[in-house]
């Protein structure tokens, strides 16, 4: 459990690791040299349970400094990597052991995350409904057609072989090592989806609202593709069809960039360096985007972007997105991938 200045959230993150049912706890708390009350939470801790042991830096060594070093720590059967202001939902780590006790091909193991907005938790689904399995490269594939990550992080477990094998975060990565490093699990490994409970709770910050703008979803586009490139560099090159997946991952994102282009005019009039960006960045992942029906559509709503006609076509197409994007949601709730 790495934390930075987040002692008011830390002891119940932590008690939700301590109560959990059914398993054996290693509590490892790894304290980035916070300024606040974080040394005083983490002594209360491990004075009140014998399984909580801390860390405390001499210096600030960053998120990603700190992450591995707790993996490269880890002794037991699987690991978890849980921010301080998240939580896990009564259970879980139960069910994910189970599921991946039973089939000891499995090296990932996650569920459904639930979005916390304030201090009052939603109710959490208790009971499974079964799991479902994929070979490691069947989910690389699923999520190279989508080019969306599949996991929000804190409901995610690894087998430790598994995570000692690929090593952990790439410091290159500051904003998609999560994804990245979930690839390069499935490479090698299968990987393992709980139905019908949710596994954790992730908290929503005011800052993360920056996702939803426009130039911060061509940030994270570009996020993602550096997440994409990386594991295909390492052990998911080593798959058969990896240059046929990557450009896979490619055109996928460059689609969702002309999508969001075409939002960014229909929603946004006059921003056209905005959706300039979009195109130049969906043209650099594959030039053939430009034979498609969707880059024409919206090259001509570009050229004609003051019309009332053309402003209710863009739109038009936008909101047809948005029920994609609904379904889709749905489908990850239900199956874990999109």
């Amino acid at each position: 459990m790495p934390c930075y200045n987040y002692g008011r959230y830390l002891y119940e993150a932590a008690k939700s690791v301590l109560q959990q049912p059914g398993v054996d706890i290693h509590l490892l708390i790894i304290d980035d040299k916070s300024s606040d009350n974080t040394p005083e939470v983490c002594q209360q801790l491990s004075s009140e349970d014998s399984r909580v042991t801390y860390i405390r830096h001499k210096a600030n060594k960053g998120h990603i400094a700190t992450y591995n070093e707790g993996l490269s720590l880890a002794t037991t059967d699987y690991v978890l990597l849980l921010s301080a202001d998240d939580l896990l939902t009564p259970g879980s780590l139960a069910r994910a052991t189970a599921l991946m006790d039973h089939n000891p091909s499995v090296g990932l193991a996650y569920g459904y995350a639930i979005s916390l907005r304030g201090t009052t938790l939603p109710p959490a689904r208790p009971d499974d409904s079964g799991w479902t399995i994929w070979k490691g490269r069947d989910w690389i594939a699923r999520m190279c057609k989508t080019g969306k990550n599949f996991i929000v992080n804190p409901e995610a477990i690894l087998r430790t072989s598994v995570q000692h094998e690929i090593g952990g975060y790439r410091p290159s990565l500051p904003h998609s090592g999560d994804m990245e490093m979930w690839m390069r699990a499935a490479a090698i490994s299968d990987v393992g989806y709980i139905n019908g409970a949710d596994q954790a709770y992730y908290r929503i910050h005011d800052a993360s609202m920056q996702r939803t703008v426009h130039a911060g979803f061509l940030f994270d586009l570009k996020a993602r593709h550096a997440a994409f490139q990386s594991a295909f560099e390492s052990e998911a090159g080593r798959l058969p069809d990896a240059a046929l997946l990557l450009a896979t991952a490619r055109r996928s994102l460059g689609m969702a960039a002309i999508r969001r282009a075409s939002e960014a005019l229909a929603f946004k009039q006059g921003e056209e360096v905005t959706v300039e960006a979009y195109c130049e960045f969906a043209l650099s992942l594959d030039p053939e985007i430009a034979t498609t029906r969707l880059w024409h559509r919206l090259q001509r709503s570009r050229s004609n972007a003051s019309g009332p006609v053309a402003t209710a076509i863009a739109r038009g197409y936008s909101r047809l997105g948005e029920v994609a994007d609904k379904y889709a949601w749905r489908r990850w709730w239900h199956t874990g991938v999109y």
